[in-house]
């Protein structure tokens, strides 16, 4: 069975006012002490990220969902504990509700962002989800990268996750995928047809001198440079601890699936990348809560019916992983009590205030 990880990156707020705050060297201080003080000194799940507003984790590779379930609450809360001792709270929110005005991380790699993008970089308080689905070689990556392009932007309706922006209502559920695609490499990509043909798309680009580096190839899906795996990297980060391990069965689905279609000679859609494009401002722009582009057709249809469709597509896949039942179940929760952006509106529209919508999140964060 294939394994499955996950990567949150998570908001750093004021437990009163609900302000990003710039304090992730502090609990990232705070992780390492405790982790020195386990037997061994065990490293700890926890990174930095661009902003210090913001704090990523890595759960470990497991191929079950009710493990990875309780590796996400576990770290969730780890990550608040060590937030209190530098007077903040870990919110699972894509954006923040409140103005900020971010603060870049030290070191010479965030420097160089900050001085090659600009204001794209000084704005780019977002945080995501990443699933990563094991595969058995670059050239079986590929041919999942290459079949399970159209299906991508149903996963960013399912987690949207970020309708404010700047003390504002966006007006989308994912703001953050419309932000993150600023950055020049991000966003979905053409059929690659080969392994070959993905590392020299790859490195071309980097040559070209605008990217840094690997790490900055920030496509829809892309295979890991660090790990035998299909990164997945549409996702806002969810509030629900839940909604991370649907978005994990599913992408586990996607990838068994397009595997299977390959080793069976069935060739990928032939969707033109300026379809997609427009697919994922759809899921943007709707979250759960409008109309998204069917995977299948590229035509209008509703949120149920895309995110029906999607589910078909993988559910031989979900039932000979076990997982068919579990994401059925996910799927009707989601749709009756609506994603983090519907959460997030809802808390804003029963008249709290966008500093009581950040702190309230906070809370959701690490509740089981």
């Amino acid at each position: 069975m294939r394994s499955v990880g996950v990567e949150e990156e998570l908001l750093l707020v004021d437990e009163r006012s609900g302000e990003p705050l710039a304090v992730s060297g502090a609990v990232l201080a705070a992780a390492d002490r405790l982790a020195w003080q386990r037997p061994g000194g065990e490293d700890h799940a926890f990174e930095k990220e661009l902003h210090k507003e913001q704090l990523e984790f890595a759960t470990k590779p497991v191929t079950h969902m009710g493990e990875l379930h309780d590796e996400i609450v576990r770290i969730r809360g780890e990550a608040a504990h060590h937030a209190a001792s530098a007077g903040a709270v870990v919110a699972a929110v894509a954006t923040s509700p409140l103005p900020v005005r971010p603060s870049l991380s030290a070191g010479s790699r965030y420097r160089w962002l900050g001085e090659q993008f600009g204001l794209t970089a000084q704005e780019q308080l977002t945080c995501g989800c990443h699933v990563h689905v094991s595969v058995e070689s670059d050239e079986e990556g590929v041919a999942v990268l290459d079949r399970i392009r159209p299906w991508l932007a149903v996963l960013t309706a399912i987690s949207a996750n970020s309708p404010f922006w700047q003390g504002e209502d966006s007006g989308y559920g994912s703001y953050r995928s419309r932000v993150w695609n600023r950055w020049p490499s991000a966003g979905p990509v053409d059929v690659f047809g080969s392994a070959d043909r993905y590392h020299e798309q790859v490195q071309a680009m980097i040559d070209t001198g605008v990217l840094r580096d690997v790490g900055m190839i920030y496509f829809d899906a892309r295979l890991s440079a660090n790990y035998p795996t299909v990164e997945v990297r549409v996702a806002d980060v969810c509030l629900d601890a839940s909604t991370p391990v649907l978005l994990a069965a599913l992408a586990r689905g996607l990838v068994e699936t397009a595997a299977r279609a390959w080793r069976d000679g069935e060739p990928p859609a032939r969707i033109g990348t300026s379809l997609l494009r427009l697919a994922n401002w759809r899921a943007g722009r709707s979250g759960l809560d409008g109309p998204l582009l069917h995977p299948e057709t590229m035509r209008e249809t509703s949120a149920v019916h895309a995110v029906e469709a999607l589910y078909q597509h993988v559910r031989e896949a979900l039932v000979d992983h076990g997982d068919d039942e579990r994401v059925r179940e996910a799927i009707a929760h989601l749709h009756e009590r609506g994603n983090g952006a519907r959460v997030q509106r809802r808390l804003h529209d029963s008249g709290e205030t966008l500093a009581a919508v950040a702190t309230r999140c906070a809370e959701l964060t690490i509740k089981p």
